[in-house]
């Protein structure tokens, strides 16, 4: 394992610990010299519902436990290790990086999600992240209803190198996308990131927004967008599922990208999405620097959850 990935793997640890305490904690206090019955069962039910695990998701785990082990003596360990590996079953068929199809130039990505979602710096180190893997991104500042992240975007383009195409606030957020996405064909780049207003109080007014953006890029190129991510904070916990559903009915989501874990003792909101909606996770975040966003994992993710090491 490379010193990189060490590193990421702590990280990811040390971001996900509030969670992981509550749960390991819980674990121990459950199964300290007690056989796997039926109160043990709905005690450890109810951690994983406490957990942001979503009910589904803590009786699927319950019951996987039950037909195997039930009426058995088991150790808090053997408990966490067996959570950790029906959590990977349950995240391994969403965990899928963002793949850029070079037959799209641009491969146009569109980002939404609520203001405070860390949607703009996400944005920022996705870009940064694509540089790296040697593709031309161009960033397009379209959450035109704030100040702060049309600035917060130029920042970030210089940051990382990538040419950002803006306008003033309150301008037509569809106008935006339409210039940018001549532009991004004029230059010739791999990639164009279209940033969105994440106005959630004006529902009606953001979704006609959003719909008309998506319009424009569709007539632009009749496949695109190529990828619509949504932007998720992991601190907003099941308030994360009535995200999904909103922006689901704006736009045809294709993926998440979940932020803020690090600042959050509710991480296991990403197993309930995964077993709820199936979206792929292309991303976490656990951190505000640059590259404390990574292609998600479904073992480590899981491991850490729980609180064992990789």
């Amino acid at each position: 394992m490379t010193e990189q990935k060490k590193g990421w793997l702590a990280r990811l640890r040390a971001g996900l610990s509030r969670t992981s305490s509550r749960l390991s904690d819980g674990i121990s206090g459950i199964f300290s010299g007690r056989k796997l019955d039926d109160a043990a069962l709905e005690d450890l039910e109810d951690l994983l519902i406490t957990s942001d695990l979503g009910v589904e998701t803590a009786a699927k785990l319950s019951a996987e436990l039950a037909r195997t082990r039930f009426d058995k003596e088991v150790s808090a360990d053997e408990i966490r290790s067996a959570l950790a590996a029906q959590v990977t079953t349950i995240l391994e068929p969403v965990a899928k990086p963002l793949a850029v199809d070079a037959a799209h130039r641009p491969h146009i990505i569109l980002v939404t999600g609520v203001n405070g979602s860390g949607k703009t710096t996400t944005i920022g180190k996705l870009a940064k992240r694509l540089k790296e893997d040697g593709k031309s991104v161009m960033l397009a500042a379209g959450d035109t209803f704030r100040a702060a992240a049309i600035e917060q975007l130029k920042i970030w383009g210089e940051r990382s190198g990538c040419p950002v195409v803006s306008t003033s606030q309150g301008a037509d957020a569809a106008s935006l996308a339409f210039e940018a996405i001549d532009r991004a064909r004029a230059e010739n780049m791999d990639v164009l990131i279209i940033d969105t207003a994440g106005r959630l109080q004006n529902r009606d007014d953001l979704m006609q927004q959003l719909q008309k953006v998506v319009r424009v890029i569709t007539k632009q190129d009749e496949t695109a967008p190529h990828d619509t991510l949504l932007v998720l904070d992991a601190t907003t916990g099941q308030n994360a599922h009535s995200q999904v559903e909103t922006f689901q009915s704006m736009c045809n989501v294709t993926g998440l990208i979940v932020t803020k874990l690090d600042g959050s003792a509710r991480g296991g909101v990403l197993v309930a999405l995964a077993e709820r909606f199936a979206l792929p996770v292309h991303a976490i975040g656990v951190g505000e620097g640059e590259d404390d966003l990574r292609p998600f994992e479904a073992e480590a993710f899981a491991k850490s959850l729980v609180g064992l090491d990789g």
